[in-house]
């Protein structure tokens, strides 16, 4: 899948060792986008989700002492197998990018979650874009929801 991803968009593939309900609902849950949604060394004091077709979300990663807000709004919210969000911020120049979630399950605790962005302006914000999501996948990977 990889090979097929055009110029100036990713795409990111893991497996995961959660259920597909469980998994969607860290994506949907402001208090879990909160534990995980950031890169390393990146901490997230606001989240705000207005989880439906037209709703806008803000993500705020405290990046070296700045906060850099990530704003969208939600063009699909398909439970629990698919979420497509426009992404704007000022690594993306300001431009609204498209973000798809698609969530396979594998097993009752195993979900595919597959990612790609598309629309990213340049070849340096698609490279900054992998890094940030490919260390944001990571902690998904890690993270424990607390009931």
């Amino acid at each position: 899948m990889d090979d097929e991803v055009p110029a100036h968009a990713l795409a990111l593939t893991r497996i995961l060792p959660a259920g597909r309900q469980d998994v969607f609902a860290a994506w949907t849950t402001a208090a879990s986008v909160q534990q995980w949604m950031c890169p390393e060394g990146v901490s997230v004091p606001v989240v705000e989700l207005d989880l439906r077709v037209g709703g806008a979300f803000r993500v705020d990663m405290l990046i070296d002492g700045v906060v850099v807000s990530h704003t969208g709004v939600y063009r699909e919210v398909t439970p629990p197998e698919k979420l497509v969000f426009t992404w704007t911020s000022q690594n993306t120049l300001r431009r609204a990018t498209l973000v798809a979630v698609s969530l396979r399950a594998l097993s009752d605790d195993t979900t595919e979650l597959q990612l790609t962005q598309t629309l990213l302006p340049t070849d340096e914000t698609t490279q900054q874009h992998t890094r940030g999501w490919t260390q944001i996948l990571d902690h998904l990977m890690t993270y424990q929801r607390v009931p």
